[in-house]
């Protein structure tokens, strides 16, 4: 099954003015969807990693520019959870992300 992202806001960028504080997927990641989520292959350090469809989705949200706080709405929203909990697991996987390369710095333009 895969999962629907909506950023529920009409610009087509969620919050464009703080795109200084957000992140982009680093363009050494190639990505792929599957049934279960994604995977990622990082071909600078010839390493590939798997996401469940929750972590696709973080994902995808960070695409839209997204931050933390946005993205912990739309998945306890989604999926019923509690936003809090939810918001710390996201900032987690967030910064997994980084360690591993995956995420840098997003800027005005960087977003895809």
């Amino acid at each position: 099954m895969r999962v629907r992202v909506i950023c529920r806001r009409s610009e087509p960028d969620c919050f464009p003015e703080r795109a200084m504080s957000i992140f982009k997927i680093s363009d050494t990641i190639r990505r792929t969807q599957t049934v279960d989520g994604g995977i990622l292959l990082d071909v600078h350090h010839g390493q590939m990693f798997c996401v469940n469809a929750i972590g696709a989705k973080v994902l995808e949200l960070l695409e839209r520019r997204c931050d933390e706080s946005r993205i912990a709405d739309e998945i306890s929203h989604d999926y019923g959870a509690d936003r809090e909990t939810v918001r710390a697991d996201v900032i987690e996987f967030i910064e997994t992300l980084q360690k591993h390369h995956i995420l840098q710095p997003g800027g005005m333009g960087n977003a895809t």
